[in-house]
C-alpha cells in the first residue's frame, strides 16, 4: 500500500484510519449519478427497455409516445447478443458493486475532514438503486442537504443531464417537494486531482511495455461515443473530452503518439468519430504494433471496458496485426481519484 501512495503522490497521513467522531450537525447527503447495469442475465432486456426509452439518450423517429413501444422491441431483438456479453464478463455488470465501493470510500474521506456526517447513495439512471430509492434512503437517514455528483466526468445530455432530468422529476413529487436543499456538480474534465489519478494509470500501464518499445507505444484514449446532432446542438461533451486528454498528455510528458476514438456506437444515426474500432484498423494498416487503451469516459470499469475494450477491441486489434494490446485500469477507487471527488462535494458545501 505504501509503494501505492508514494507511485501516485499521496501522503500516506491522507490514508490513515478514519477515526469515528460524534456530529452534532445533521448528516450531509451526496447522490452518485450513473448509468447502472443488468446485475443477472434475466436483468438485460428489463436494462435495454429503460435504456432505448430515454429521449435523452436516443431519439427515436416516431416520438415520445411511441418510443418507450419500439425499446421493447428493439430490447426483444438485441437481447441475445447482449445477454452473451454480459455472459463473457461474468454473467451481469459489476458497475452497482464498484460505484458502492466508490461511495462508501468517498464517505470515510468526507467524514474525515468535516464538521458533520456525510451519507453517500447511488442512484442509477437505467437499473436498480433509481433516484426514488436513494432519496428514500437519504431522507430516512435525515439528510435535508444533497450533493448530487455525476460519475461521468464529461457533461452531455445523454449521460449527467438524463440523470438530473430524471432526479427533478422525482423530486417534484409531493412528498418530496421543498424537503431537500440541492447543489449539483455536473462536469470535472479539468479538476486536478481527477487528471492525476487518470495519468496514474496510463503511466503505469505504459511501464508495462518492453523499455525499448515504450515510448512508440500508441495511446489510444476510447470515449463513449453520442450521436453527432447532440454535439451540433451545443453539447460540450466532446470539449470535454478534449480537455481531458490534453491534461492527461501535460502530466505524464512522454513522447508517445495519442489519438482518440468514440466506443460503443449504436443505431442508425450519425455518431462522433472517429469510432475506436476504425482507429485500431488504421493503425495496424500504419504498422503500429503497440498500443495502449485508455478509458477515458469511464470511472469504473462495466461492460465497455470488459467486453468492448478487453475482448472485441482486442481480437479485431490482434486480427489486424497489432501484437502488444494493453489497457490502463479503471479509476474504481483509486485514492486520487477519491480525494477529487470529495473536493467537488466540499466545494459545493463551501459555496451553499
Amino acid at each position: 500500500m505504501s509503494a501505492l501512495l508514494e507511485a501516485t503522490g499521496v501522503s500516506p497521513a491522507l490514508h490513515a484510519p478514519v477515526v469515528p467522531h460524534a456530529f452534532d450537525a445533521p448528516p450531509v447527503g451526496v447522490l452518485l449519478f450513473n448509468m447502472g447495469g443488468p446485475g443477472t442475465l434475466a436483468d438485460v432486456e428489463p436494462f435495454l427497455v429503460n435504456l432505448f426509452s430515454d429521449r435523452d439518450i436516443i431519439e427515436l423517429p416516431m416520438g415520445a409516445l411511441l418510443q418507450p413501444l419500439v425499446a421493447r422491441i428493439i430490447a426483444k431483438a438485441r437481447g441475445n447478443g447482449v445477454r452473451r456479453n454480459y455472459a463473457s464478463i461474468g454473467g451481469g455488470s459489476p458497475q452497482l458493486r464498484l460505484t458502492r465501493a466508490q461511495a462508501q470510500a468517498l464517505e470515510a474521506r468526507l467524514d474525515r475532514d468535516g464538521d458533520r456526517r456525510h451519507v453517500v447513495e447511488v442512484a442509477m439512471r437505467y437499473w436498480q438503486p433509481g433516484t426514488e430509492e436513494a432519496l428514500e434512503r437519504l431522507a430516512a437517514a435525515g439528510v435535508s442537504r444533497i450533493v448530487t455528483l455525476t460519475l461521468y466526468p464529461h457533461y452531455s445530455r445523454a449521460t449527467t443531464g438524463s440523470s438530473r432530468k430524471e432526479f427533478e422529476r422525482v423530486l417534484a413529487q409531493p412528498k418530496w417537494r421543498d424537503r431537500f436543499e440541492v447543489s449539483h456538480v455536473e462536469a470535472y474534465p479539468d479538476h486536478p486531482r481527477y487528471l492525476d489519478a487518470m495519468a496514474d494509470t496510463v503511466r503505469r500501464a505504459l511501464a508495462g511495455f518492453p523499455e525499448a518499445r515504450r515510448d512508440g507505444a500508441t495511446i489510444l484514449f476510447s470515449a463513449h461515443g453520442l450521436p453527432q446532432k447532440f454535439i451540433d446542438e451545443g453539447d460540450p461533451y466532446v470539449e470535454h473530452t478534449h480537455r481531458t486528454v490534453q491534461g492527461i498528455l501535460d502530466r505524464l510528458q512522454v513522447p508517445n503518439p495519442h489519438v482518440i476514438g468514440f466506443q460503443s456506437r449504436t443505431g442508425p444515426v450519425t455518431w462522433i468519430g472517429p469510432g475506436t474500432e476504425d482507429v485500431l484498423r488504421e493503425l495496424a494498416g500504419k504498422g503500429v504494433k503497440d498500443v495502449l487503451m485508455v478509458p477515458v469516459s469511464f470511472v469504473s470499469d462495466h461492460i465497455e471496458t470488459l467486453y468492448e475494450v478487453d475482448q472485441l477491441f482486442r481480437d479485431d486489434a490482434l486480427a489486424a496485426g497489432i501484437v502488444d494490446y494493453r489497457r490502463s485500469e479503471a479509476l474504481n477507487t483509486h485514492p486520487l481519484f477519491i480525494e477529487a471527488l470529495a473536493d467537488l462535494v466540499s466545494r459545493q458545501l463551501v459555496t451553499a
